[in-house]
């Protein structure tokens, strides 16, 4: 069977190499195992084998957080699945041909779901998701505001804003993203700079926005503070500059702007299996009826592994970059 695994900490298209391992056998009562269909090279996998992410991975090892794929067989324990269901794997070693996990382990799908698109469910869709509902209770014509909104989350965002009702401003770094957007749903779309409220108010005919999306920090961050009605909140879960946060005093103590971070898998690690699995149910649903689709750039075979780490480090991508285990 193949896998891929992290050699040593450097470079992921140099330390990531594809091997051959033991089959994982059959499963216990309280198990499945999973043939993996497809698995996304994400932004998280590359920083963390580089070791510039919050957890760092501990060579050798099994890679890969996100991954999707069909039940081989189940333990005799197991109740909510059954061989021939589709998955999404919530361990994070599903860089490889076959898993064998707990039950507890994997999110049952529909069945009319592509599989190459649920394998990018986990993390950018929950993230936009949750940021758009764990923090402010947002009704129908609210606004939101983000930055990085041309990224895959911010993408994933102001379309489940749109099925809500929500209205959003779209703050991206260049001008020729406007009508792109645009075109897939943004409501408002502005480029960043020093007069980004004036210019948002503007665009919004001065309406309350009560929350911001931050994926740059820096001085970006401050930016969005500056655009949010009193007592507004930033969430940042990003750190596209490299820069701390700036956000200055008379933000935090005379307007009441608060700060928060997000990080997903802190956040999951206080749900219960139910509620995640309600969670991406409802948003499965959403790449079932075309609310959400992400386009693939590459698929790769495990054998490629290589190549695909260098091709999912390109900047200007058209799309995600995959793995097909067992293609």
């Amino acid at each position: 069977m193949k896998s891929a695994q992290l050699s040593a900490i450097g470079p992921a298209e140099t330390t990531v190499h594809c091997i051959d391992v033991s089959d994982p056998g059959p499963p216990s009562a309280d198990e499945v195992v999973v043939d993996v269909v497809a698995c996304s090279i994400n932004p998280a996998d590359i920083l963390s084998i580089e070791g510039n992410y919050a957890s760092k991975p501990t060579p050798p090892c099994a890679l890969g957080i996100e991954g999707a794929g069909i039940v081989a067989a189940v333990g005799a324990a197991v109740t909510h699945l059954n061989a021939g269901d589709k998955v999404m794997s919530l361990v994070r070693t599903n860089w490889t041909q076959r898993i064998r996990d707990k039950a507890q382990s994997f999110v049952l799908l529909p069945k009319e779901i592509d599989l190459a698109q649920a394998a990018m469910l986990k993390v950018n869709v929950a993230t936009a998701h949750m940021m758009l509902t764990r923090y402010i209770e947002l009704k129908r014509g609210d606004w939101v505001i983000q930055n990085a909104a041309n990224s895959g989350v911010g993408v994933d965002l102001f379309r489940l804003a749109r099925v809500d009702g929500i209205r959003t401003v779209n703050v991206v770094r260049r001008a020729d993203l406007i009508g792109e957007l645009k075109k897939m749903g943004a409501d408002v779309v502005v480029v960043d700079g020093p007069d980004l409220a004036t210019r948002v108010e503007h665009e919004t005919g001065a309406a309350a926005i009560r929350l911001a999306i931050d994926a740059v920090a820096g001085p970006a961050t401050g930016r969005l503070a500056q655009c949010l009605s009193e007592g507004g909140t930033v969430i940042n879960y990003g750190l596209m500059s490299g820069e701390p946060i700036q956000i200055d005093a008379f933000q935090c103590v005379f307007r009441d702007i608060r700060v928060v971070g997000f990080w997903l898998a802190k956040v999951m690690r206080g749900m219960t299996f139910d509620e995640i699995q309600a969670m991406y149910g409802k948003l499965a649903a959403r790449l079932v009826d075309g609310t959400i689709h992400v386009p693939v750039e590459a698929s790769y075979p495990l054998e490629r592994i290589s190549e695909a780490m260098a091709h999912a480090k390109r900047e200007s991508r058209g799309g995600k970059v995959q793995l097909r285990p067992n293609d």
